[in-house]
């Protein structure tokens, strides 16, 4: 599989990234929104691991256009400062799992198996 992760924290994206390379994936980092948006217009993914507050185009903006121009790609959100109302809203958007951050690399990798089907 090939997963995008989109956070503005290069350190956090990197360790994400690195998680899912180490389970044998290929992982893509974007530090915005607009820049993630870009990659998948040219790039093929199965899945994203999106960031949910960032400057710039947010998160749930980001969701909001991944779900009108990829409504296949299945999307996971990383948060360490949602509150439920916008994890309600998150999932209401259409994505599959809000993971809290910071979360034991134990909780990506299940919600990566959850991409996957497994």
């Amino acid at each position: 599989m090939r997963i995008l992760v989109v956070d503005d924290d290069p350190a956090v994206a990197e360790v994400i990234a690195e998680a899912i390379r180490a389970r044998g994936d290929a992982a893509l980092v974007s530090l915005d929104g607009t820049e993630a948006l870009d990659i998948l217009g040219t790039t093929p993914v199965d899945g994203v691991f999106l960031d949910l507050v960032m400057p710039g185009l947010g998160g749930l903006a980001t969701l909001t256009r991944i779900r009108n121009q990829h409504p296949g790609i299945p999307v996971v959100i990383l948060s360490g400062h949602a509150d439920e109302d916008q994890a309600r809203e998150a999932l209401a958007l259409g994505a599959v799992e809000v993971v809290k951050k910071p979360a034991a690399l134990a909780h990506l990798s299940e919600a990566l198996a959850r991409l996957k089907g497994e």
